[in-house]
């Protein structure tokens, strides 16, 4: 069962995402496009191309097309009924699909940069961490510099061993993360 909150993480991570409701939903927008909301009800909808829509309701039977002016635009299943794994992965689908081309091209280099080795950032965070931070804009120690530990930990894939070697890599660098 995955909950409201854990949305809402996923949903956050990703970058330029803003919540806010429509209809009195929770929803959460890319520069002003709704990709993901959640019904009073506790129904999750995201908007997903056709041939993404249609392997959704392949594969969660209590999933349905959404609708609108009879044109499918997306997919609808309970929350309670998406594990967390599948949630991300429906999230992170629906953002592509309505964040600028230039947005979405430069989070999928940031996260191939991760995958490679020889970057700026410490390799002992994990890759998780590296593609968060680099997806976020964070390439270089200076830039995670000014960020608070907060921030960092706010990031999806940013964990306490993250910060903590990318606190002692700047503190090598005579820096630190901002108070």
């Amino acid at each position: 069962m995955t909950t409201l909150a854990q949305l809402r993480r996923y949903a956050l991570a990703l970058p330029e995402v803003e919540e806010g409701t429509h209809f009195g939903m929770v929803a959460f927008s890319v520069r002003g496009k709704g990709f993901v909301s959640v019904t009073k009800d506790g129904h999750v909808q995201v908007h997903l191309p056709p041939d993404e829509t249609e392997a959704a309701v392949g594969g969660h039977p209590t999933g349905e097309r959404l609708v609108r002016a009879g044109r499918p635009i997306g997919f609808r299943v309970p929350l309670a009924d998406v594990d967390a794994k599948e949630l991300n992965a429906l999230v992170r689908a629906a953002w592509f699909s309505r964040a600028p081309k230039r947005l979405a091209a430069a989070l999928a280099a940031a996260e191939a940069a991760a995958d490679e080795p020889g970057g700026e950032l410490p390799a002992g965070i994990g890759r998780p961490a590296t593609r968060a931070l680099l997806g976020a804009g964070l390439t270089t120690l200076d830039d995670v510099a000014r960020h608070t530990k907060a921030e960092l930990l706010a990031l999806h894939g940013v964990g306490p061993k993250a910060v903590r070697v990318l606190s002692e890599a700047l503190e090598q660098r005579g820096r630190s993360l901002r108070e």
